[in-house]
């Protein structure tokens, strides 16, 4: 996905629900960074939902989701999701990147997610695709290991100590690069 793409999905998204929507997952590193890598922007979907009412995401997956005339459409779409989603270190909504589109009646917001947090997220969640993720995101140097290191001590236990020993496997793997 493209930061084009993300930024036509939140006009969208915003449009259903008349509210900002708050991107999470891999798509939310556009931004931060629109010209991201393409390593990390293989997904075609957009994680999202209402900032106000998260509990209408399932409007956005109705409208906007996998299998949905937006989808066939324009070979992109959004899942819902929510708040609870992400295995993220603490205060990661504090941190929320601001993006604002341009529309015909004004201006769309989408939080994404700051990318350190999304990368310890996708640690978190440790499947292949997120480990990948997390190798690109460091060896691009869009983010530190020092930095998440110390967001994954914040997370819960027991997931601080297996983000942390993920964090070791990527600084490995950089290193050896």
């Amino acid at each position: 996905m493209t930061r084009q793409q993300l930024e036509h999905l939140i006009r969208a998204a915003v449009d259903v629900v008349a509210d900002d929507v708050v991107v999470i997952g891999s798509q939310s590193v556009l931004g931060a960074f629109p010209e991201a890598p393409s390593a990390l922007l293989r997904s075609m979907e957009a994680d999202m939902y209402p900032r106000a009412r998260p509990e209408q995401a399932d409007l956005i997956d109705g409208a906007l989701g996998d299998g949905s005339m937006f989808h066939s459409t324009f070979g992109y779409y959004a899942h819902m999701v929510g708040p609870e989603t992400p295995v993220a270190p603490a205060a990661w909504e504090q941190r929320l990147v601001l993006v604002e589109v341009a529309t015909r009646e004004g201006v769309a917001r989408a939080w994404c997610m700051e990318p350190h947090d999304l990368v310890v997220a996708k640690l978190a969640a440790g499947r292949e695709r997120d480990i990948e993720f997390a190798d690109a995101a460091v060896h691009h140097g869009l983010v530190s290991l020092p930095l998440l290191t110390e967001r994954a001590a914040t997370l819960r236990s027991p997931h601080a100590a297996l983000v942390a020993s993920r964090l070791v496997g990527v600084a490995v793997r950089i290193q050896a690069s």
